[in-house]
């Protein structure tokens, strides 16, 4: 005999979470989250605690202006700007040249060659440019 368990099984808190759109808050610039090709989640991963974003920006500078201690170490999710799927921050590709909610500009793929676009960085490179601007 076969029990169903689905009510009963565990999230696997590595995974984001359901997004409340026009609802769920930006955790640093407190904006709804209504973009849905831009939508960022941060998992801390000592506490499985799970924070949403409405743009990657929000991401860098709420890690740099509270002094997070586990930013390399934290989950971090995107969605991907062709597919809407979530995919792994730390390594997808960037376009530079999209407005985003907060402006910084950036859209991620999973496959760079989605990106199409004249100009592709990676994690890294988005850091650095959105420490910059600092808005």
């Amino acid at each position: 005999m076969t029990f169903a368990t689905t009510g009963c099984e565990k999230r696997d808190w590595h995974q984001p979470e359901k997004v409340h759109w026009d609802r769920d808050m930006c955790e640093r610039c407190k904006m709804a989250l209504s973009e849905r090709k831009y939508a960022a989640e941060v998992i801390d991963p000592k506490t499985h605690k799970h924070y949403k974003f409405d743009d990657i920006g929000c991401v860098i500078l709420w890690f740099r202006e509270n002094r997070i201690p586990w930013e390399k170490e934290a989950i971090i999710w995107v969605k991907d700007g062709k597919t809407g799927k979530w995919i792994d921050a730390k390594k997808a590709w960037y376009t530079t040249d999209k407005l985003s909610p907060m402006g910084y500009g950036f859209t991620a793929y999973a496959d760079k060659a989605d990106a199409g676009s004249k100009e592709v960085v990676d994690y890294e490179e988005v850091k650095r440019r959105v420490i910059r601007i600092g808005r």
